[in-house]
């Protein structure tokens, strides 16, 4: 279903993209590899980036300070590799919790009703 946003909503955008929305709330409450989070938005969410397209998203992301992204040494088969983990931020919780308020409010809205998260 399409949502138009009429110029007085303009003001009323919600703080995340849909695929900013999408990657914090794949993340949850862990910490996650940027392998596993790539590979859950493909299957999960039908979303496709490539591997530098993915990692300048979440360079974003944590230049906004939604999430926080470490290293994290591991071994694969003998070799020692270091790869990249993200976990949501307090800020990126709430700006995910804004952006669901907000879509389920304009959806409610055109059906006449109310919602709270």
């Amino acid at each position: 279903m399409y949502y138009a946003v009429t110029v007085k909503e303009k003001d009323h955008l919600p703080p995340l993209s849909h695929l900013q929305f999408a990657v914090l709330d794949v993340l949850g409450t862990g910490s996650v590899s940027g392998k596993e989070l790539r590979e859950e938005l493909r299957r999960d969410r039908h979303i496709f980036k490539t591997g530098p397209g993915f990692y300048q998203m979440m360079s974003r992301l944590e230049d906004g300070g939604w999430v926080e992204g470490d290293y994290k040494q591991e071994i694969v088969n003998g070799q020692s590799i270091k790869e990249r983990h993200y976990k949501i931020t307090g800020e990126g919780q709430r700006a995910r919790q804004a952006t669901a308020q907000f879509y389920a409010s304009a959806i409610l809205s055109e059906a006449g009703g109310s919602f709270a998260l």
